[in-house]
């Protein structure tokens, strides 16, 4: 079936639905309020960046270790001392919520087409049978440079775009000294997975705006998925919880790390690392009286380049898996 574009944002169903839920953001089997209200919380992985990276010492050996166990056990960690002041990273999420808070006619200057990635909107419709997110987003090219479409970039709020700008600059170098750590957590030459990868890294923002929503029981914010990329930087909501991580088909919450930098492994990696880093399932849930907004960045290769798994990993005990 043909992609349609949804013809109304999320936001404006939850401020004009009274209650009654459209049905196509349903999920039939529902996620009974009880079950997701007694999740419990994943293993407290937050890793110091600031130990990753110092010469070698007992600190950095002790961090390294716990940065292999939280990606081959869990597939994500918490990253805390990465280089971004918590003023900083203020910014991102106000100008995210600037951004939503503006009218409907400002944000839909921004819309997305059908045949394109950029742009505010929400998921594209493209079956009738299709369970929708209950969530906007603007998404949006930012790495490389000169990849970026700056008609979907807004204008308003002023700093935008510098904010934006400046942010990629920094998660640009962050994603260089996190595959040299991932590497060496695995005793490996630092630059071997990031040989693998190729020198182009293209990266996506995406803006996330979930509505609150009266029955939270009956929508996701966003369905269960890996993501298939190199790895996902992940900027939380400072107040509101929604992200869940599936292990042992066991769901966990995410907790708030007042400013860290949330990580998860992506589909490539894991193939890299044949298997040794798990890239994780993980959804959003919605609460009933709050809105959520996130930032999430993802990295990956030249479209074009095909990846596989380091030679290193490959062996006897085990073998390649991909």
């Amino acid at each position: 079936m043909e992609e349609v574009l949804q013809s109304k944002p999320v936001q404006e169903i939850a401020l004009s639905c009274n209650g009654e839920i459209p049905e196509q953001f349903i999920h039939k089997d529902g996620f009974p309020q009880s079950k997701v209200d007694s999740v419990s919380y994943m293993d407290d992985f937050v890793i110091d960046f600031s130990l990753v990276f110092s010469p070698s010492s007992p600190e950095s050996d002790h961090e390294l270790g716990k940065l292999r166990s939280s990606l081959s056990q869990w597939g994500c960690f918490q990253a805390v001392n990465h280089g971004m002041t918590n003023d900083f990273l203020d910014k991102i999420r106000e100008v995210g919520k600037q951004f939503f808070a503006l009218p409907l006619e400002e944000k839909q200057k921004y819309s997305r087409g059908i045949d394109d990635w950029d742009g505010y909107g929400n998921d594209a419709v493209v079956s009738k049978q299709q369970t929708l997110d209950w969530m906007d987003r603007l998404y949006l090219t930012v790495n490389p440079e000169n990849q970026r479409k700056l008609k979907y970039w807004p204008e308003k709020p002023v700093a935008f775009r510098e904010i934006i700008h400046e942010y990629t600059l920094k998660l640009r170098v962050i994603f260089d000294l996190l595959m040299k750590a991932m590497a060496r957590s695995l005793n490996l030459d630092d630059n071997c997975f990031l040989k693998e990868h190729g020198d182009m890294v293209t990266m996506f923002a995406r803006f996330n705006f979930y509505p609150p929503c009266p029955t939270p029981e009956s929508v996701l914010g966003v369905k269960p998925h890996a993501d298939g990329v190199t790895f996902t930087v992940l900027l939380q909501d400072k107040e509101v919880e929604g992200l869940q991580v599936l292990k042992d088909d066991q769901w966990f919450k995410v907790p708030i790390v007042p400013d860290a930098l949330f990580i998860n492994v992506g589909d490539m990696l894991e193939i890299m690392s044949n298997g040794i880093l798990k890239s994780p399932v993980h959804r959003v849930v919605i609460n009933s009286e709050r809105e959520r907004i996130s930032v999430a960045v993802f990295s990956f290769s030249d479209p074009d380049r095909v990846v596989g798994q380091l030679a290193g990993l490959v062996t006897d005990d085990r073998p390649q898996m991909y």
